[in-house]
């Protein structure tokens, strides 16, 4: 097995600890000052000539998707030769359009190249359901958010609204994949679409997260890091005639 399928080089037990309780305290802080999350790429601006420099040499569709965003939201807030990043505009909590692109036949082939996020909160036991509806509705049940990756905001806001529906059990999963096909075309002939007009429920600002349950205690992490502190001290992992 080549160094590339192995992944990175395994660090030892000691940067493990280091790494877990790093993270463990950072956590502990954020929830003191009563933070779920950051979002320091919020306060930035990303220039535009820039931006319009890297997406000029995109392909046509993920090219034209991006330059809608701009039109709609204005220069974003950061940006890297593939991908362009919003915080925080319209009905959004981010808003990523990426260069490269995702193929998928649901509801009709396209490539799939707009993600747009906002938080909302799917009961696990729907999860399967959202899974079953559209491949490309996007749960991250910690950070509370959900998305559509699509390659319209259209298309993306028929997604949640039917996502919603089924969450809320006013939809079968049946039911509104054949929803979306209809609505898809709908909009693309220029004929009232409903689903595709805006989000038709009310979007959480915030509160959705889901911190989960702890089944490692932080006392049991921290006799693990003194007693490795002991080990590199004492050097009782080399010999092993220590008690």
């Amino acid at each position: 097995m080549t160094e590339h399928e192995q992944g990175s080089k395994d660090p030892g037990t000691d940067e493990r600890i280091a790494t877990m309780t790093s993270a463990t305290v950072d956590a502990l802080g954020h929830q003191v000052r009563g933070e779920h999350e950051t979002e320091a790429g919020a306060s930035l601006t990303a220039d535009l000539a820039t931006v319009e420099g890297y997406i000029a040499d995109w392909p046509d569709a993920p090219r034209r998707g991006a330059r809608q965003m701009l039109g709609q939201y204005g220069p974003p807030n950061e940006a890297t030769p593939t991908k362009l990043f919003w915080y925080r505009r319209g009905p959004w909590k981010r808003i990523v359009a990426t260069r490269d692109v995702v193929t998928h036949n649901f509801p009709a082939p396209h490539s799939d190249f707009l993600t747009q996020v906002i938080d909302y909160q799917v009961p696990p036991e729907r999860l399967e359901d959202i899974a079953r509806f559209d491949g490309s509705c996007l749960v991250d049940r910690t950070a509370g958010e959900v998305a559509a990756r699509c390659d319209t905001e259209a298309s993306n806001t028929i997604a949640l609204n039917l996502m919603h529906e089924i969450v809320t059990g006013s939809s079968t999963v049946d039911d509104a994949r054949r929803k979306f096909g209809e609505e898809t075309v709908a909009y693309a002939m220029g004929r009232p679409a409903p689903y595709a007009e805006g989000l038709r429920f009310a979007v959480p600002e915030g509160g959705t997260e889901d911190r989960d349950e702890r089944v490692v205690g932080a006392a049991t992490l921290g006799q693990q890091a003194v007693g490795k502190v002991k080990d590199l001290l004492t050097g009782g992992e080399e010999n092993p005639s220590r008690g």
